[in-house]
């Protein structure tokens, strides 16, 4: 791989980040509500201590000064403080943030174990029984919403057989791999809401760039040579057709991310989207402010990622 190329992509990340930093910390400076609109309208807290607290935090500054404020602080390891856990952001973040990597990690493996075979099985044999089912078992599984799938699941693996439990509880009382293997329980379902509905997407894209390589005339005299027709799919075929694919996943984070806020709600996932929600629902600016740039790193990450796997899987592209 090109070092120059994977450094140039790598200082892009800079500007992309401050970017997407002045913008969230300006639409939610602007958006209404206030984190302490509750002490100006209580009567037992004087107007002077209301005002005394907002001029602490610098809330009447303009916009950008507090912006730059922020920036400041966030570069130094200082986050902020939640107005309403009373502790400072990056505590809450931290605690909480493994869970959705967790989550969203085993979600994205089972999405592409699932894709992928399903995906280049039905893109080498077209029009057959299996790619009429697959594809409309891939459309079915996209049209779902996440949480309709999720209250199904419950319904069926929790209330009627009694299986997996629904709500996600951190303080498990277990040690040893008892600990693990109810950790493991608890997020069987979590992780098939959103493995699943990101799989039977991936399935029709895999399934149309297999269509589109297969029928490349390289792949033709490849067979022409007398090569066995695994190895033209495996060597050839798959390789090639994986590129638009890491493309698409890249790009559907941001979705990913979206059901995963979803996803936690219904399961009561201890992660950062469900503390997202609590936060908005408090007014608490500092958490959502930090959430929102989370999640927005985690998306700028995943596409650096895919440049990166762009290169791999066609060393052209890394010296472009």
């Amino acid at each position: 791989m090109n070092r120059a190329w994977f450094l140039r992509r790598l200082l892009l990340l800079i500007p992309a980040m401050l970017g997407i930093s002045l913008v969230l910390y300006t639409v939610l400076a602007l958006a209404p509500g206030d984190p302490f609109g509750e002490l100006t309208t209580n009567p037992s807290v004087p107007p002077e201590v209301a005002a005394a607290l907002r001029a602490k935090f610098g809330l009447d500054d303009p916009v950008m000064v507090r912006y730059l404020r922020w920036l400041l602080a966030m570069l130094q390891g200082d986050w902020g403080f939640s107005f309403v856990s009373r502790v400072n952001v990056d505590t809450l973040i931290l605690q909480r943030l493994p869970t959705t990597l967790v989550v969203i990690g085993a979600a994205q493996v089972l999405a592409i174990l699932v894709a992928l075979p399903v995906g280049v099985l039905a893109g080498t044999r077209p029009y057959s029984v299996f790619d009429q089912v697959a594809n409309t078992l891939a459309f079915i599984g996209f049209s779902l919403p996440t949480f309709f799938t999720g209250l199904l699941l419950i319904l069926v693996f929790s209330i009627q057989l009694d299986w997996l439990p629904f709500v996600y509880r951190a303080d498990i009382n277990a040690t040893g791999w008892r600990f693990y293997w109810e950790h493991v329980r608890q997020s069987i379902m979590p992780v098939m809401v959103l493995g699943l509905f990101q799989g039977a997407s991936l399935v029709r894209y895999v399934r149309s760039s297999v269509l589109d390589v297969v029928r490349l005339d390289y792949v033709t005299t490849a067979r022409s040579k007398g090569i066995g027709e695994r190895k033209v799919i495996t060597r050839h075929v798959v390789r090639n057709a994986l590129i638009p694919v890491v493309t698409l996943v890249a790009l559907q984070m941001p979705i990913v991310f979206g059901g995963a806020i979803v996803t936690e709600q219904i399961f009561r996932v201890p992660g950062i989207g469900s503390l997202l929600i609590s936060a908005m629902l408090a007014n608490d600016t500092p958490v959502v402010m930090a959430v929102t740039f989370v999640f927005a790193c985690l998306v700028i990450f995943f596409n650096f990622l895919a440049d990166i796997l762009y290169a791999w899987l066609d060393p052209r592209i890394a010296f472009r």
